[in-house]
């Protein structure tokens, strides 16, 4: 299979609902997992809207009436207390895009999650464990912001419990 070939595969198949991670994309292809970032990343320049979660590779599309908003946050790095800030989000309707952190030497450093459901969570901060993986916020006293996206009406529901917990950064 050519690059071309392959690339025009990978277009086709990660239009479906369920991400595919990159390793499992080498294996179907039957080439390296390095080859599927290029790839991956030469789509993307050529403006496919590809984006990389947890569980894999995806298309991105928006929903309708979907809108994106920036909260800022702040809390404890332990496991427990983690799981409860991302969880409350995604119950309260909202996807969790990403984790962003202002670092003095590098700026802004972002993470993608795109985080929609607890199982989204759940296999997120499993693979926080496995992994032995820093949080970006530890990098920043747990000072953070996360990109929500949904309605109006769930970016706020989440906004007030984010606020209720004690999560929700407020003005000095």
């Amino acid at each position: 299979m050519t690059g071309d070939e392959r690339r025009s595969w990978l277009k086709d198949h990660l239009k479906g609902t369920t991400p595919i991670a990159g390793h499992e994309l080498s294996v179907l292809l039957k080439v390296s997992r390095q080859v599927i970032v290029q790839d991956i990343a030469l789509l993307r320049a050529e403006g496919y809207p590809i984006i990389a979660t947890p569980r894999g590779y995806i298309f991105w599309e928006k929903p309708t009436g979907s809108i994106r908003s920036v909260v800022a946050v702040k809390h404890s790095h332990d496991p427990d207390v983690v799981r409860d800030e991302l969880t409350t989000m995604v119950t309260n309707g909202v996807g969790v895009v990403n984790v962003i952190v202002a670092h003095p030497l590098y700026g802004e450093l972002v993470g993608n999650l795109n985080l929609n459901t607890p199982d989204d969570v759940d296999r997120f901060l499993q693979n926080v464990q496995k992994m032995g993986a820093a949080l970006l916020s530890e990098l920043t006293e747990g000072v953070h912001l996360h990109t929500l996206e949904g309605v109006p009406e769930t970016i706020e529901r989440a906004k007030m419990a984010l606020a209720q917990k004690g999560f929700l950064l407020q003005p000095n």
